[in-house]
């Protein structure tokens, strides 16, 4: 799977779903992605919070193997990975529309899930 599949699923995944979430808040200009590149958040830290956050989007999550996989992946990279996961995404102007829409709902599941 190429990265920019990893990078849309990301900004779907809100995520993660966090794909389907729809009617999150559109990102700023220039949104601050750190607690998505530096998370310390598990796996199953960052699906309850999808759950929570969005059913919709944990169902997508837990129907597609794909989406798992990718979640997972991009979990176990270090945030030198992730962060150079998240710069293709915002060069990639194929990738625009899905970093603009569900980049609210990615920071949120980020920055809720040690919580769960």
């Amino acid at each position: 799977m190429g990265t920019l599949s990893l990078a849309r699923l990301l900004a779907a995944v809100g995520t993660l779903a966090l794909s389907l979430t729809p009617g999150t808040g559109v990102a700023s200009a220039d949104p601050d992605l750190s607690p998505v590149i530096n998370t310390t958040c598990s796996y199953s830290q960052v699906v309850s919070a999808i759950n929570v956050q969005s059913p919709p989007a944990g169902a997508a999550l837990s129907a597609s193997p794909t989406a798992q996989a990718v979640l997972r992946g991009f979990l176990a990279s270090s945030p030198d990975q992730r962060q150079q996961i998240v710069q293709e995404l915002e060069s990639k102007p194929e990738s625009q529309p899905y970093f603009q829409q569900y980049v609210g709902a990615v920071l949120q599941v980020a920055n809720t899930c040690n919580n769960f």
